[in-house]
């Protein structure tokens, strides 16, 4: 069962509040009970088509190599096709890159968020400006 989960914080928005005030969208996309789709396997995407390895694109983002492995795996798993290509290491070093599914997800990812964040704007700013200014210590 494919299904789609909106969690809407839009991020950065700007707002006439402190830095503490933000709103965010998160969209995930699930195949079962597996984020097939996520920010955070957007952004290890990202990284990947820019650094050109699973390793680097860890690195980048603060996290573990065997964490990003897993997130990749279970990813290509979810998906028809692979979204990311690896080729193994040795003498040359390995490396990785995108499939043109990868890259399409990355694409249609972020045509969503900004779509949503354009369709939600006079919404987002009538919600922020409910905020108390102070924060919530006031």
């Amino acid at each position: 069962m494919i299904s789609l989960n909106l969690d809407v914080r839009f991020s950065p928005v700007p707002s006439p509040f402190p830095m503490s005030s933000k709103v965010q969208f998160r969209l995930r996309v699930y195949n079962d009970s597996t984020i097939a789709i996520g920010p955070g396997k957007v952004q290890l995407l990202e990284a990947i088509a820019e650094a050109g390895s699973i390793s680097a694109a860890a690195r980048s983002l603060g996290m573990s190599y065997r964490r990003a492995w897993v997130l990749v795996d279970e990813m290509n798993r979810a998906l028809q096709t692979p979204a990311v290509n690896t080729s193994a290491g040795g003498a040359h070093g390995g490396g990785a890159s995108l499939t043109s599914t990868g890259e399409a997800i990355v694409r249609h990812y972020r045509s969503i968020e900004t779509t949503a964040r354009m369709a939600a704007a006079a919404d987002i700013a009538a919600l922020t400006r409910l905020l108390n200014p102070q924060g919530t210590s006031a």
